[in-house]
């Protein structure tokens, strides 16, 4: 993670959001204001998808339940087995 500021974001910006894009770099701008977090919008996505997963009560029952499940009773993934 790189901490920057906003003087330094604006002189190195067009590399800033290469490295952030390309590499999934997280650049963390400090202002007097506060801070803000540039993210690329790869993880932007991720990490809205994870939200939503864990905010769906059934679907993390169902990963709950799975967490349970005896490994050794599993069968090997199959890339041929019909769904």
């Amino acid at each position: 993670m790189t901490i920057t500021n906003a003087s330094n974001l604006k002189k190195n910006l067009s590399n800033s959001l290469n490295a952030v894009i390309e590499f999934n770099e997280i650049i963390t701008v400090s202002t007097k204001n506060g801070n803000a977090v540039i993210i690329s919008e790869e993880d932007y996505n991720a990490l809205l998808t994870t939200l939503q997963i864990q905010s769906d009560l059934k679907t993390m029952s169902s990963i709950k339940d799975g967490e349970k499940e005896d490994i050794a009773t599993m069968s090997s993934y199959n890339p041929d087995e019909e769904w």
